[in-house]
């Protein structure tokens, strides 16, 4: 009964728990960049460089079978060796997109969670009992 009494203390944990949950809204706040990237940024960047999708910039290493339309899907269903160098790309801006987002948003909660500054260090209250004593002493040094 001790290792799974172990187990619920460990599963229950804080730390547990906000590591599940993040890696839970990492997972969709990662399809979430994907599609800003693919569907909106690629697209722009694609139309500016000339290229309307990245995905298909790929170098073929091996032979082409005969009858392939020589697109990089069919080329991979095929098994033919591509040098996919666009997909690269393509995950490559996604990662600084996700990267810089994710700055953003670290370098918001720290603001947020900026410690409030420290009260004023309120003096030292001596004593009655002290202040009695430091009483009679001086009054017994005059």
């Amino acid at each position: 009964m001790g290792m799974i009494q172990e187990f619920k203390e460990f599963a229950i944990k804080g730390n547990v728990v906000d590591l599940a949950v993040g890696v839970i809204i990492g997972g969709a706040f990662g399809k979430i960049v994907d599609s800003v990237v693919g569907d909106l940024i690629m697209p722009l960047v694609g139309a500016v460089v000339g290229k309307l999708d990245f995905s298909n910039l790929f170098f073929v290493l091996g032979s082409i079978p005969t009858g392939n339309a020589g697109t990089l899907v069919e080329l991979k269903k095929a098994g033919v060796p591509v040098f996919a160098y666009g997909s690269f790309i393509t995950v490559g801006v996604n990662f600084a997109i996700l990267a810089f987002i994710i700055f953003l948003m670290v370098k918001q909660i720290n603001r947020l969670k900026k410690e409030a500054p420290p009260a004023p260090v309120a003096e030292s209250v001596t004593p009655e009992d002290i202040v009695l004593l430091r009483e009679i002493r001086d009054s017994l040094r005059r």
